[in-house]
């Protein structure tokens, strides 16, 4: 009896002795700019993190994407009214959420688009991008001038990021997750991915029928997998039974567009171009069917197509000038992928998997009303297709509910009654980078742009301040007429 209770006594003991000894230690496989950021104190990246505040109460809200799509994320934060301020409780009461919140904005203009550098053999580079970018937000200094160095500025770290772009939080997400753990800030990171997934799961709950979910993203999100891979396993996680096909779509030139990327969009062009990188005429997947013209339905006027015609009366070039033209083909690309798939349960969401997309949402209903209507000898082609009650769901506002409720739960909403601020940032190319490296209008040239090897210490792009020199006029139209919030509290800090 002895024995058995020296037996269960040695047990108990080593039990407390592994329990003293704490958790098992995390290891995290760091990439070489995080290394740099925590530990190289001679590197250009090194963030001082033990030089953090403790206190972030105080400090502004972070957001970055890889241009100024991630506005439509940052609108919905601005504009959100989901919570009572002084309980917390989930309901309105007229007073927007993050009233007298100050918030930092990070365009990452110069190096996008992200979706093509997993493409490029560059997901890699891609990750230390992100990274970048969410050190810059962490960091105390911005750039005055893309000649400036070293940066002069002072601007306040933040308390928490959201990542507002879905190709970098499908390749970075997990990366500034483990750099803010080994940080010791406290400091939190919220993506987009997870938020309209489960946003729209939420939406048909009640559903028992099999169905189909279309994802509409980057090229780098949708070869990432990351939407598919989170609908299944939250699918799985909520013990959903019935059929889900999800749609996947590459969503060819249509960030870039949104931001007026010159190879694929250019105003003051009359005719097709040689450096032109939108969707063209043939058989592959991002390639234009010429027997889905009609489908389409681009609006050829004012050049927002740019063509010629060859000898036989045929078009020889066809060259999308419009951000309306991508989403027209993009969209049409879905459903018609949906269709040749043989599949026939109805679709009755797409995710607008880029932050970007949201800024077409009236071009993307038309196309789903055309759709709808579009016949064929009288046949009605993609009707059966698009359920009655089809979503586009816009994964930002269930982001800014997360980044409420993150805040909330630490203790670390601000509470101010003054106003809401924000400050604005874009990445430009370094004005000491050799003429060799950049295009005509001063951006990178795709082959720079995408040569590029991680671990160095050169520094090709800089944030700087939004101005009126560094922001295109149609893009500041779009953002005035469809994000007044952030338009507001934007426009007057711009020069």
């Amino acid at each position: 009896m002895k024995i058995r209770n020296y037996a269960i006594l040695l047990l108990a003991g080593l039990i407390l002795l592994t329990g003293c000894k704490g958790k098992k230690k995390e290891i995290y496989d760091n990439i070489p700019i995080i290394e740099k950021a925590l530990n190289d104190t001679a590197s250009a990246f090194y963030a001082d993190f033990k030089a953090y505040p403790t206190d972030l109460k105080e400090l502004p809200i972070g957001v970055f994407d890889s241009g100024t799509g991630g506005l439509t994320v940052l609108e919905k934060i601005l504009s959100l009214d989901a919570f009572q301020n002084i309980t917390g409780e989930e309901s309105r009461d007229g007073i927007l959420d993050f009233a007298g919140e100050h918030f930092i904005y990070l365009a990452d203009q110069a190096n996008m688009p992200y979706g093509v550098y997993d493409a490029c053999g560059k997901a890699d580079y891609l990750r230390e991008l992100v990274i970048k970018d969410a050190l810059f937000l962490m960091g105390d200094k911005f750039y005055e001038n893309p000649f400036q160095f070293p940066a002069a500025g002072v601007k306040p770290r933040v308390k928490i990021m959201v990542i507002a772009c879905n190709t970098a939080t499908a390749y970075g997400l997990k990366y500034v997750q483990s750099m803010l753990a080994q940080s010791g800030t406290g400091v939190k990171v919220i993506g987009v991915i997870n938020a309209g997934v489960k946003a729209t799961l939420d939406q048909f709950k009640d559903e028992t029928a099999p169905y189909a979910i279309g994802v509409l993203a980057t090229q780098g999100t949708i070869s990432s997998g990351a939407y598919e891979r989170t609908i299944r396993e939250m699918v799985s996680e909520r013990g959903i039974k019935q059929e889900i096909v999800v749609v996947n779509q590459s969503g060819y030139g249509f960030a870039e567009s949104v931001d007026s990327e010159p190879d694929y969009v250019n105003v003051y062009l009359k005719t097709p171009r040689a450096s032109y990188r939108g969707p063209r005429f043939g058989e592959a997947d991002a390639d234009i069917k010429k027997e889905l013209l009609p489908v389409y339905n681009f609006d050829m006027t004012q050049g927002r197509v740019l063509t010629s015609v060859g000898e036989d009366g045929q078009y020889a070039e066809f060259q999308l000038n419009n951000a309306i033209n991508y989403a027209r083909f993009n969209l049409v690309s879905l459903v018609e992928r949906h269709r040749q798939s043989g599949s026939t349960v109805p679709l009755k969401a797409v995710i607008l998997g880029c932050t970007h997309y949201p800024f077409l949402i009236e071009t993307l209903q038309q196309v789903i009303d055309e759709l709808r209507n579009y016949t064929v000898d009288g046949r009605h082609i993609y009707r059966h297709l698009i359920a009655d009650n089809f979503a586009f769901i816009d994964p930002a506002i269930y982001t800014a509910i997360e980044c409420y409720r993150t805040l909330r739960e630490d203790g670390n909403l601000a509470f101010r009654i003054t106003e809401m601020e924000v400050a604005p940032y874009i990445s430009v190319p370094n004005g000491d980078l050799d003429a060799k490296y950049l295009t005509e209008d001063g951006s990178l040239t795709y082959e720079y742009k995408y040569g590029r090897e991680i671990g160095t210490e050169e520094i090709t792009t800089k944030p700087v301040p939004f101005s009126k020199s560094n922001i295109d006029e149609t893009n500041l139209k779009r953002i005035e007429k469809l994000l007044p919030y952030s338009y507001s509290l934007i426009y007057p800090t711009m020069y």
